[in-house]
Parts: C-alpha cells; structure tokens; sequence
C-alpha cells in the first residue's frame, strides 16, 4: 500500500470514529429526554391540581387566608391630644473656660519654690510660686532708713520753725529768716513723703515675690521649675489657671433661627440643656447668655454662648458637647407621635382607625416635626386613634385590629395577617423554586 493510500484510510477512520462518538452522545441525551418526561407530567399535575385547589378555595370563601379584602391588618396606634409642647433649638458646641489667666512673675528673680499641685484646685490669693524674697527686702530696708532719717530731719525742722516763728512774734528775728525755715521744712515733707513711697514701692515688690492665683479655677501644668530665673518680661509664665464653674458652652443654629431667638430673648431668660455628644446624659443646665452680633457667612449659623453651673465639673474646657435652647411652648397643640407620618404624591398623610374598625387615610398639615412628636395644624380631630405601626399593609378601607404590641417575627404574625397573606401570596402563586426538587411521594 502507497503512502498516500494509507493516509486516505487513516482519514476515514478517524471520520467514522467521531460520527460514531456523536451518534451515542445523541441518543444518550433522547434517554435522558424521554426519562424524565413522567416525572415532569407529575410535577406539573401537582402545581395545576394545588393552585386549582387554592383557586377554588378562594373562589368559595373556604380558604384559609381569606380575600384581600377580608384580611384583617394588625396595628398599633396611638390617640391625638393637645398638650403643651416645648419647641427645643439644638446646635453642636464646645465647653470654654469662663475665665482663663496666664500667672505671670511681676518681678525678676530666682523661682525658690513652686507651692501648687498640678490639675488641683486653687483659690484666689492662695500662693503658687515664691520668688527669692531677699533682694527686695534689702530694697525696703534702704527705703525705711531713708524715711527713718527724713522724717527726723522733719521734726527738727518743725521745732526750728516753731522757736523762730515765735521770736519773730516778738520782734526778735527778722521775718525772712522765719521765710527761710518755713522753705527748709517744706522741702524736708516732700522728702518724707517720697520716702513713705519709697518703702510702699519695696513692700509692693516684695509682696510680688509671692506669686498668687488671681482667680478661683484649676491649675494646669506647670511651665517653669523651682530654681530657674524668671522675669516679669517673660511671656510663657509659671501656669495657667482655668475656672470651670461656671462653664461657657459656645455653640450654633442656624441663621433662619434668629427670628425665633430674638423672640425668646426679648420674652426673657432662655434656659439652655447641655448634653453628651451621644444624647444620652444631660451634663448640665444654664441660661443663654450672649448672642453674636453677626452671622458666620462661612457656615450661614448664628453663634450664641450659655453659661452653666459646672460645681460637679462635668463639663470641661474645649468638650464637645450637644446644647439645645428652650425657644418656645406652644400651649394646647395637637400632637401625634412623628412615626405617624407619612408622606404620598399628594402631600403628608396618616392611617385613622375609624369606629368600625377600617383604616381611613387622612391627609394632614404639619405645623412642626421634632424628633418624637407631630404638631398637626389640620386634618385629625383630638381623640383619633391614628397608626403608628403597620402603616405598609394597610389601605383605605381595610380592615384593621388594634393589638398593644407589634407583631415581630419572634412573635409570630396572626393567622391571616399579613405575614401569612404575604406568604401565601408568594408561595402559591410561585411555585417550588426553579433548580428545586420536588417533593417525594409518599
């Protein structure tokens, strides 16, 4: 056999090979096909033969879940009432010193002792730091001998003027030598009296050896140690006292509030809350104290700062801190809970549970929206009860039970409510979920 004989053979088997694979993977797959027919026939049949058995269910009033209009919607409601509501500002802030001072040495000289505790209390006129006394001891010894010598030189001179002013009565002196006396002993006075200044001025430096607390606060950390020279010049200083009681607490709103913080100035005091930055604990109450005279183009926000008692020392300089006012109180408001609420294409509306028992959709005008209450200018009467859960499930019209706990999914939806409507919509009319396998038979 030639060469190319042989290659024409080997083409031909190869050819009859894969006809060969494809026509047993052909009737492999007609298997399979033909297989699972009786077993598809008998899902369907199941799927007609329930959704028919609901269907006609429905249609005769025997189902279980009953027609969408007989579907009872549980719900939790809460009645209208008038109260009086107070109207809060709130704004976020920083606790600031009321007063805050720089200890300075007004003298120069060798730090010898720092007395205070760092971080402790201090009071006013209490001695932090001494300052070495001893050269201006010196200053005020020098200036009560001085005075000492003067002050004797004054009253020889007072007596000299005496005896001359009387000879001179007697016509024994001339009256310029009388003019004379008088002149040395008004010299001698003024000498005096610069030396009495003298000597205040040295009991005034030694006094400023003593450095003492200007203000009742609390000492920070200390600047400088004992042993180093200070000098009045000095702009570091010794420590820094900060009083905290009462505490300052700046904080803003914004600028459309102003015609709202005018009004409540011009009324009075306006009390003012401080909270914690999570509003769980209330730090502290006080009173509004100044409103900025200008608005922050940056932010658009009016600053405003309160003042507060702060004898606990809750609060603490630069603190963030929640501040809320006390605008207003608006007596004999219609109130409902905010969860009430909702809103729909034609404005805000609320679910009334009317006296048979259905849901009435009512629309409402909202004066004003906190965070827990609804102020409603129009639209419910006091007394309604209006839904505060559930609201999703319910439609005009509906029926409705009122129940003093929500339905949770621990609980359990009632029979027929519409945790039940809503599965039994999705699991009839769905089906077994594509890729499940059905049920085995019995």
């Amino acid at each position: 056999m030639t060469p190319r004989a042989r290659a024409t053979l080997i083409r031909v088997a190869v050819a009859l090979a894969v006809v060969a694979v494809i026509a047993w993977w052909l009737k492999g797959r007609g298997g399979d096909k033909t297989s699972a027919a009786p077993g598809g026939a008998q899902l369907a049949e199941r799927a007609g033969g329930s959704g028919g058995g609901r269907s006609g269910g429905r249609a005769g009033g025997g189902g279980p879940a009953g027609g969408p209009a007989d579907r009872v919607v549980p719900v939790t409601t809460a009645s209208a009432e008038k109260k009086d509501v107070p109207i809060w500002l709130e704004g976020l802030g920083t606790v600031a010193a009321f007063q805050q001072v720089t200890v300075r040495p007004q003298v120069d000289g060798r730090l010898d002792k720092v007395l205070f505790t760092e971080g402790q209390p201090v009071k006013k006129g209490e001695i932090l730091a001494q300052i070495d006394p001893r050269p201006f001891m010196v200053q005020l010894h020098q200036a009560q001998g001085a005075l000492a010598r003067d002050q004797a030189q004054l009253d020889a001179a007072r007596r000299n003027y005496e005896r001359y002013k009387s000879l001179r009565e007697q016509q024994l002196v001339a009256q310029q030598q009388v003019e004379e006396i008088a002149g040395q002993l008004g010299a001698l006075e003024g000498a005096t009296k610069i030396d009495m200044a003298q000597v205040e001025s040295a009991q005034l430096q030694l006094d400023y050896a003593q450095v003492k607390s200007p203000l009742d606060g609390i000492a920070g950390v200390r600047l400088v140690d004992a042993g180093n020279l200070v000098k009045a010049s000095d702009q570091t200083g010794l420590v820094v006292i900060t009083a905290v009681d009462p505490a300052a607490v700046l904080f803003t709103v914004p600028q459309d509030k102003l015609p709202a913080v005018s009004a409540a100035l011009a009324r009075g005091e306006i009390p003012v809350e401080v909270w914690n930055r999570d509003n769980t604990q209330k730090l502290a109450t006080g009173k509004l104290a100044v409103l900025d005279n200008q608005v922050n183009q940056t932010t658009s926000t009016l600053r405003l700062k309160a003042l507060v008692p702060n004898a606990a020392h809750t609060l603490w300089p630069n603190a963030f801190v929640k501040a809320r006012m006390l605008v207003e109180t608006r007596a004999g408001a219609l109130v409902i809970p905010a969860v009430a609420i909702q809103r729909g294409p034609q404005g805000s509306y609320v679910y009334v549970v009317g006296a048979d028992k259905t849901a009435v959709m009512k629309p409402v005008t909202v004066g004003l929206l906190t965070a827990d209450l609804a102020i409603i200018e129009q639209g419910v009467a006091a007394g309604e009860a209006v839904v505060v859960e559930g609201q999703n499930q319910l439609r005009p019209g509906g029926r409705v039970e009122t129940v003093t706990k929500p339905p949770t999914k621990q609980d359990g939806a009632p029979r027929g409510g519409p945790a039940a409507g809503a599965a039994a919509r999705s699991g009839s009319a769905a089906g077994p979920a594509a890729g499940a396998r059905p049920p085995a038979a019995p």
